[in-house]
């Protein structure tokens, strides 16, 4: 059996919350556990909200949680090229279009669509799918932007990306933590067009989360992604991307969620859950455990 290797891929554009604290101790747990390996990754691709402070702060948070680095730490802010070459080979393969509406047009356009009472589908994250230039713009609009410089998406086209896959596609849906670790797996089909036109990437921007995390985790040799629960839908996405690619599909694992009062999900602006914060207050590492019901 090929040895396993885990990996925690933060972003460094706030800091890292009590669920980040889960996600990372469950990762580096589940490599011992099987006697593999555990890799810190660097999600830096937003440059304008990713610094350096922030990254520090970040690696000083991994430290006080105990998390071991295997350096030297991958950084996706280096790896535009890949990403370029992975994205044109998409292009090539013709399932890749450029999408010229902005958020406020599609905003615009659902609402118009929606004020008599009909429903426009949305994603599982709950964003209207793309309803397509020819839905909101006049031929004469499209080409005059096709001709412009303006700003621009490429989106994946989901039915043509289905129709060049020749099976279903499905993953392997394994446990997260404890005994479940162990057990047999389940198989979980792909359900890719309840995404729609996903974004790959943008004018400024050579690659999306949904691009990259699949070519970085089989440059990486990731053989398990134990990420939240939050992200399990999206796994779709990544089955059809590693499949038009040619790149490995690995275990995946899906963890629970650490909520706020709210009910919802964890977010870097709660600052009363920041690991820093909570660091600053005194909080012990049996605290820290008990409170993400470790």
């Amino acid at each position: 059996m090929t040895e396993p290797v885990f990996r925690f891929a933060p972003s460094p554009n706030g800091h890292l919350h009590l669920g980040h604290a889960l996600s990372a101790l469950l990762n580096a747990r589940a490599a011992v556990a099987l006697q593999g390996r555990f890799l810190v990754r660097v999600e830096d691709i937003d440059q304008t909200r990713c610094t350096p402070d922030l990254e520090r702060d970040m690696f000083e948070d991994l430290e006080w949680l105990g998390v071991p680095l295997d350096e030297p730490v991958l950084r996706q802010s280096g790896s535009f090229p890949l990403y370029r070459n992975a994205l044109e080979r998409l292009q090539d393969l013709g399932v890749v279009y450029p999408a010229y509406l902005t958020r406020a047009e599609i905003k615009r356009f659902v609402a118009d669509y929606e004020k008599d009472g009909a429903v426009w589908p949305r994603d599982p994250d709950g964003a209207p799918l793309y309803p397509g230039e020819d839905a909101v713009l006049s031929p004469k609009e499209q080409q005059d932007r096709a001709q412009s410089d303006g700003a621009f998406a490429l989106r994946l086209n989901m039915k043509a990306a289905l129709a060049r896959i020749e099976v279903p596609l499905t993953w392997q849906e394994y446990g997260a933590e404890g005994s479940a670790l162990f057990r047999s797996p389940k198989t979980v089909p792909v359900d890719a067009l309840a995404w729609g036109d996903v974004v790959l990437a943008r004018k400024d921007t050579p690659t999306s989360y949904h691009l990259s995390v699949v070519v970085d985790d089989a440059r990486q040799g990731i053989t398990d992604v134990l990420r939240g629960q939050d992200l399990y839908a999206a796994t779709s996405v990544h089955r059809v991307l590693q499949s038009l690619l040619g790149l490995p599909e690995p275990r995946y694992r899906h963890h629970r969620l650490i909520l706020g009062e709210d009910g919802r999900k964890l977010s870097k602006s709660n600052q009363d859950t920041s690991l820093r914060s909570l660091r600053e207050a005194g909080i012990s590492h049996a605290e820290l455990r008990r409170r993400i019901g470790l």
